[in-house]
């Protein structure tokens, strides 16, 4: 890691990772970041919803969250921390997710930010639990190289993370839990992307198959649960890399 990553990263938490093809990796990093320029209000797009027939199921997408120059830059942050093949607190048999991973805690103000762009498009209550008024701060982060991909699966529930008040460490919030994956792509088709759709099924179905677009994000219910969306990463079949972050919508408890 350079000089200049250091002086805005550090490691707050070290779990045991998972590997794509079965086994673990111990002490697998996960950093903060601190870097106050990742998205700008005054530079925000319009962002609007449009949905996604599933056969009833929870799901859509929010086109123009970020503008092209704020997704370059968590590319750009993520690069500096360093793609690994180990997930961290991340269960997956082995074969299912094929892909490198970074797990990062972003500044409070941008993932407020993040937020206030998409919060009036979100469920505001599910299952009589209503929206909490922040995103969880931890973002996961993927990139797919050629051959890549992420079978398929039901994303899991999470409870939400932050740092502690003197952001030395991660930090598990209580009385609030994931409802909503927030599948953030940070590239696209636009930049010679080839594969690498998000597909969503019912009932073992294929229903729909939503396309990298850089700002465009997809949400969907997760968790065991009957409203749960099973989905899978296609196969990424060019040379350009697929960035995607997914980050957690939270409900109070």
């Amino acid at each position: 890691m350079s000089d200049v990553v250091l002086t805005q990263a550090r490691i707050v938490a070290r779990l045991t990772g998972t590997l794509p093809d079965g086994g673990y990796e111990e002490d697998t990093p996960i950093y903060a970041v601190d870097r106050p320029d990742l998205f700008h209000p005054a530079d925000a797009p319009i962002p609007r919803r449009e949905e996604i027939d599933i056969g009833g199921k929870l799901a859509f997408v929010i086109e123009d969250v970020l503008t092209r120059a704020e997704a370059g830059r968590l590319i750009e942050v993520t690069e500096s921390l360093g793609f690994r093949h180990a997930a961290p607190g991340i269960n997956t048999p082995p074969g299912m997710r094929r892909n490198k991973t970074v797990h990062w805690i972003a500044p409070a103000a941008a993932m407020a930010e993040l937020f206030r762009r998409i919060a009036p498009l979100l469920p505001q209550e599910l299952d009589g639990r209503r929206l909490s008024p922040v995103l969880s701060h931890r973002i996961n982060t993927y990139r797919y190289d050629k051959g890549d991909e992420f079978n398929l699966h039901i994303d899991g529930d999470w409870p939400g993370f932050g740092l502690t008040p003197d952001g030395a460490r991660m930090m598990q919030w209580s009385g609030t839990h994931s409802m909503l994956t927030m599948l953030l792509y940070l590239n696209g088709a636009e930049d010679g992307l080839q594969g690498g759709a998000t597909t969503l099924y019912d009932q073992g179905e294929l229903r729909a198959s939503v396309t990298p677009k850089t700002g465009r994000a997809l949400f969907f219910r997760h968790g065991s649960n009957r409203d749960t969306v099973l989905h899978a990463g296609e196969t990424l079949l060019g040379g350009v890399p697929k960035y995607v972050a997914r980050v957690n919508v939270m409900y109070d408890l």
